[in-house]
């Protein structure tokens, strides 16, 4: 994917020209995204469950994305549910199915936010549950997206020890995205945590070799490495920017863009 750009972080891989029914297509760099997000972004105050109030938060900053004219699939972890790796005395395999069934919870309740938007919106999921949501079928999410619905993938990638990054990178690849952008609770990769070392300072791009050079924490480890062997570029951004997401899709320095090795490092912010 894109292997002939010589800067995935800088120039977009052209081949989802956006429908001519969404707004200002020609101004985004990334005009197919997969978005990533945790399950702690529909969590309420007490960081676990879901809260309507953020559930619509939420569904308007997708809808700012869609308005700007972007082509919107969304992976979305559970978390916010259920945390199957941290119970030690239950089975693996069925801790992440449940893990899964979390996801599904979750994009049900961010498809019912963005319609009360009056978003078009379908949910596939990895694992089967037609009387919830569609089975995810490759062709059939392209189409969704070349239509200008809002495609969410439920049920991670319907195996057990695969992370929903996995899933992301993986439905990025599948789905043809310019970019997948995870955006998260902190405003880009760091050289270190930032909330024990404030000093720690912020990189604006970094490659893939880097990254892995420096150990820095991007994502899993698998998700990583699809996304690397692909040359696909992952942006880490702060969810709750205002309008952060779709500057980025426009190619303004939001976040940190990690990206093929032969990017030039210009250093951090």
């Amino acid at each position: 994917m894109g292997g002939g750009a010589s800067d995935g972080c800088d120039q977009t891989h052209g081949r989802n020209p956006a429908p001519s029914h969404l707004a200002n297509p020609e101004t985004l760099r990334y005009r197919r995204v997969l978005l990533k997000l945790s399950g702690e972004a529909l969590a309420g105050p007490n960081g676990y469950g879901i809260d309507p109030e953020a559930a619509q938060t939420l569904a308007r900053t997708v809808a700012e994305v869609v308005a700007a004219g972007a082509q919107v699939a969304i992976v979305i972890g559970g978390g916010n549910i259920w945390r199957g790796a941290g119970v030690s005395r239950m089975d693996r395999a069925t801790a992440d199915q449940m893990g899964m069934l979390a996801t599904v919870m979750n994009a049900l309740a961010l498809q019912d936010a963005l319609e009360n938007l009056g978003l078009k919106v379908r949910v596939q999921t990895a694992v089967e549950m037609r009387a919830l949501a569609e089975p995810y079928i490759r062709r059939r999410a392209m189409h969704q997206l070349d239509k200008g619905y809002v495609v969410i993938l439920g049920a991670g990638t319907g195996n057990p020890f695969f992370t929903t990054d996995t899933a992301a990178a993986l439905r990025a690849m599948e789905l043809g995205a310019d970019v997948l952008v995870k955006a998260t609770k902190v405003d880009g990769i760091y050289e270190a945590d930032p909330k024990t070392h404030p000093e720690a300072r912020r990189f604006e791009r970094v490659s893939y070799g880097e990254a892995l050079s420096r150990g820095l924490r991007i994502m899993d480890l698998t998700a990583f490495t699809l996304c690397q062997e692909h040359d696909l570029p992952i942006i880490v951004l702060d969810l709750w920017r205002r309008g952060g997401i779709v500057a980025a899709l426009r190619g303004e320095p939001v976040g940190t863009c990690v990206g093929p090795d032969s990017v030039v490092i210009a250093g951090v912010a």
